[in-house]
C-alpha cells in the first residue's frame, strides 16, 4: 500500500512538473549526472524537446567516473548535452574551503550558465534541488537565488524517493545511484581545496570501489583520512584483512593516519556541526 501511495503521489507531482516546464520558452539544465539532475533533464526534454539543453561543468572537483556516467546517461535518455569548463579554483575564497565554499562553486557555475544561456537564446537556467535538500547546510542555494535559477523539482514538491521512483519508471540508468557530491565536499573545512588533494580522494574512492564497496566517502583531514562505509557494508570493512588493505591503499596515497568511521557513511557528515550551530 505504501508503494502504491508513493507512485500515485509522485505521478501527480510529475504532471505538475510537466505543466510548469511546458510554459517555458526554452531551458538550460545544470546537469551533474546524479538522479535529480538526470530526471530534471529527462522531464525538460519531454516537455520542451530541442528547446532544452543539459550542461555539465568540468573542473578538478568533478571525477572522471562522474563525467563518463553523465555522458552515458544523456546518450541513453537522448537529451541534448554539452560540457563546459568552470574555474572556481582561481577564486581564493573557494580554495580557502570555509563552510560557504559551495556558494563560490555554484556562483561560478551559474555565472557561466547565464552567459551560455544568453548566447544561445535560452530563457532561463534550472537545477535539480528537491524538497529533501532543504534540511542540510547548502550555501549553493544562495547562489541559485542570486542568479534567479529555477528549481522545478522543488516547485513541484518532489521528494528524493519520488524522484527515484519516477526515474525508475522512466528507465533512467542512475535511478538508484547512491547519493554523490563533488570531490571538494570530501575535504574537511579549513583545509585548502587543491586539485592534488582531490586527485588523492578520487584515487582512494576508486580503490574502495575496486574492493567491492558501493556506498562510501573518503574524507580528507590533511594527514589523516577518515573512511566512511555504509552501515550495511561495515562488517566486511571491519575485518583485520580489510583494515590492512585500507592502510596499504591510503598510506600509498600520502596519508600518515588511516581511520575507519564507526558511524558509517552518512551524507553531509562534515556539515553536522554546522547544522547544529545554525539550529
Amino acid at each position: 500500500m505504501k508503494k502504491e501511495w508513493l507512485v500515485s503521489d509522485a505521478g501527480t507531482k510529475e504532471r505538475r512538473l510537466a505543466a510548469q516546464l511546458k510554459k517555458l520558452p526554452a531551458l538550460l539544465v545544470a546537469y551533474s549526472g546524479g538522479v535529480d539532475s538526470a530526471y530534471l533533464a529527462y522531464a525538460a526534454h519531454r516537455a520542451l524537446g530541442s528547446r532544452m539543453l543539459a550542461v555539465t561543468a568540468l573542473s578538478a572537483s568533478y571525477s572522471k567516473r562522474d563525467r563518463e556516467e553523465a555522458e552515458s546517461v544523456a546518450a541513453s535518455c537522448r537529451f541534448p548535452h554539452e560540457f563546459i569548463e568552470t574555474d572556481e579554483f582561481s577564486n581564493p575564497a573557494y580554495r580557502r574551503n570555509s563552510p560557504d565554499r559551495c556558494y563560490f562553486c555554484k556562483d561560478e557555475l551559474f555565472t557561466k550558465l547565464d552567459a551560455l544561456a544568453a548566447a544561445r537564446g535560452f530563457a532561463t537556467v534550472a537545477y535539480g534541488v528537491n524538497t529533501d535538500d532543504q534540511g542540510d547546510w547548502r550555501p549553493g542555494q544562495r547562489a541559485a537565488l542570486k542568479h534567479k535559477v529555477l528549481a522545478p523539482l522543488l516547485a513541484a514538491g518532489l521528494k528524493k524517493a519520488e524522484i527515484r521512483e519516477l526515474a525508475h519508471r522512466a528507465e533512467i540508468p542512475v535511478w538508484n545511484r547512491p547519493a554523490s557530491a563533488c570531490l571538494s565536499s570530501r575535504v574537511a573545512y579549513g583545509i585548502e581545496v587543491t586539485p592534488a588533494r582531490l586527485r588523492v580522494v578520487e584515487q582512494g574512492e576508486e580503490a574502495l570501489r575496486a574492493l567491492g564497496f558501493r556506498q562510501f566517502r573518503v574524507r580528507h583531514h590533511d594527514e589523516l583520512v577518515r573512511v566512511e562505509i555504509a552501515p550495511e557494508e561495515l562488517p566486511r570493512a571491519l575485518s583485520p584483512e580489510m583494515a590492512g588493505r585500507f592502510v596499504e591503499i591510503f598510506k600509498s596515497l600520502g596519508f600518515k593516519f588511516v581511520t575507519l568511521d564507526l558511524e558509517g557513511y552518512r551524507q553531509g557528515s562534515l556539515n553536522t556541526h554546522l547544522v547544529k550551530i545554525a539550529s
